[in-house]
């Protein structure tokens, strides 16, 4: 998902106080060279797309051929790839599928994918999603069909990002805080966490540039009086290439596994995310790169159920025991 201003240029950065890293972002083609490959760890270096974006990509070859730039994206059900790369490879075709976005639930066409090679992880015969490239942002997205079993981990200090399975043992180092959630339909989901001291669920969507918001919980921060002034109205793209317009403003403070982080941008929609995860009449919010990128590292371990977060060395952060949510 991609954040479109309407009335002003709108800055989704990381939140406050938790230190922002600085993002220098690069121009790459589909042919880009992936970084050196860590043996122990799997980790590949990454580069930041140059169109403006936070979201993460990661090099990936098909059949051996690329590497080609997919997204990470947890908040997706499946993998998708973009229709003239599918096209260039001569992938066959598969049955149409369901597919549901922020925005609803569409019939795409699909293409076989027989090996999507992830330096030292590979997923074959895949049914892949047929999108276009300039509504993904990136050459394909690799969804929850993808990284199920697996550990992701965003540094994004280094700008690298390593997937492993969940069963191996990979050190997350510095002083890192674990939050316990559980899992529905694939994502990972949070269910104790505050926001202006008002309870709601979480949902980690790495896809998301930033974080959304659902009307139940507008709803409820209006009714107590803690919205901050609205800020205008934006508009935020689907993979699909359909546009949802939202409420764009900060919140105070997002209370969540023993930190809080303040001062966060966020948008209010009525996303169908919500509706798919049954998360439209209580108050929810998916939990964007905006708000990721503003820890050193993230891990997310699908199998485990667990999110783990190092905090950045600078920057002042309100801490409390380890949380069991």
């Amino acid at each position: 998902m991609r954040i479109l201003p309407i009335f002003a240029t709108l800055l989704i950065g990381a939140a406050l106080p938790l230190s922002a890293q600085s993002t220098k972002t690069q121009q790459y083609t589909s042919e880009t060279q992936p970084g050196a490959v860590d043996g122990t760890t799997q980790a590949t270096d990454l580069k930041a797309r140059g169109d403006g974006y936070d979201r993460m990509t990661v090099p990936v070859r098909i059949s051996g051929h690329g590497p080609y730039r997919f997204l990470i994206d947890t908040g997706a059900d499946r993998t998708a790839i973009s229709r003239d790369l599918a096209a260039r490879l001569r992938l066959s075709n598969s049955e149409p599928t369901t597919l549901h976005s922020m925005t609803g639930v569409s019939q795409v066409g699909t293409a076989n994918v027989p090996v999507l090679d992830l330096t030292a992880k590979q997923v074959r015969n895949v049914e892949a999603a047929l999108l276009e490239s300039d509504n993904m942002g990136a050459d394909g997205i690799l969804g929850l069909d993808s990284l199920r079993s697996q550990r992701i981990l965003f540094d994004f200090k280094r700008e690298t990002l390593t997937i492993v399975p969940s069963s191996s043992k990979a050190n997350v180092g510095g002083d890192s805080i674990v939050v316990t959630g559980h899992i529905r339909n694939g994502r990972l989901i949070l269910t104790e966490a505050t926001l202006d001291d008002t309870a709601l669920t979480l949902v980690v969507d790495t896809g998301a540039q930033v974080s959304v918001g659902n009307q139940a919980l507008y709803s409820r921060l209006f009714r107590t009086g803690r919205l901050k002034k609205r800020s205008g109205l934006v508009e935020l793209q689907s993979v699909t290439g359909e546009k949802l317009v939202g409420q764009y403003t900060v919140v105070r403070k997002l209370e969540v596994g023993g930190v809080t982080l303040k001062d966060l941008p966020i948008v209010f929609a009525d996303s169908h995310a919500f509706r798919q995860l049954g998360l439209h009449d209580r108050p929810a919010l998916l939990l964007g790169m905006n708000a990721l990128r503003g820890f050193e590292k993230v891990s997310i371990d699908f199998e485990r159920r667990k999110l783990k977060v190092v905090l950045p060395e600078e920057g002042a952060v309100m801490r409390n025991a380890f949380a069991s949510l």
